[in-house]
């Protein structure tokens, strides 16, 4: 078996979105919603929504960085407030993890004041809500994004990605009621590792996709 830095699963974030949104098809024009993980999820949600003919928004989570690594996180929070912790958390003192928060927060509010236009979360009462990232490393803002959810009362929670660590996917499948992975390489360390064209995506690019939605 290849190693995942040697082999490109997928050209970009299109070629992704495009073949998560076949994987997709039994969601087609049904009372159901794609939720875009900004801002990596954003284009490949984008092609998810419109292979699907559904709506497209986005739910606004951040990771919680840790203070010595800042590529290594202990949890993430989304957008209501709702906080989901791994157990490095409880090496930090009180004070440093309502300061992380606190920026966290400040970031959050910021995105959906820029990326979303100040625009509210759309109703998910009764709906199936398809939640859609780029990829999935340790699984942290998604397991956020999935209270806020379950908080909303989405009928039905999906976790859809076109790449994810063997141990987040097996997570993740034991609180949603459907999961849909396209890769789960034994050796995956980076969600850019699977993509032949990879770059941070723009704050602008975000706002031109949503607009194309409406």
């Amino acid at each position: 078996m290849n190693k995942v830095a040697e082999v490109s699963m997928f050209e970009d974030r299109k070629d992704a979105g495009r073949k998560l949104g076949k994987a997709l098809d039994a969601y087609k024009q049904h009372d159901s919603i794609v939720l875009a993980i900004p801002k990596g999820g954003v284009e490949v949600a984008y092609y998810v929504a419109r292979r699907l003919q559904i709506p497209l928004s986005m739910v606004v989570v951040r990771k919680l960085p840790l203070p010595a690594n800042p590529e290594a996180g202990f949890g993430a929070i989304v957008e209501d407030g709702s906080i989901f912790l791994v157990d490095r958390a409880a090496a930090l003192s009180p004070d440093v993890l309502q300061r992380i928060l606190a920026e966290q927060k400040q970031e959050i509010d910021r995105r959906i004041d820029v990326l979303r236009e100040g625009k509210p979360l759309p109703a998910m009462t009764g709906r199936t809500a398809i939640l859609v990232d780029d990829g999935i490393a340790m699984g942290s803002t998604m397991q956020a994004a999935i209270m806020l959810c379950r908080d909303k009362k989405a009928k039905k929670i999906v976790v859809a990605s076109p790449v994810a660590g063997p141990a987040a996917a097996s997570a993740l499948a034991e609180v949603v009621d459907e999961i849909v992975i396209l890769e789960k390489p034994a050796f995956f360390r980076a969600v850019a590792e699977v993509y032949e064209n990879w770059y941070d995506v723009p704050d602008a690019e975000v706002i031109d996709i949503m607009r194309k939605t409406r």
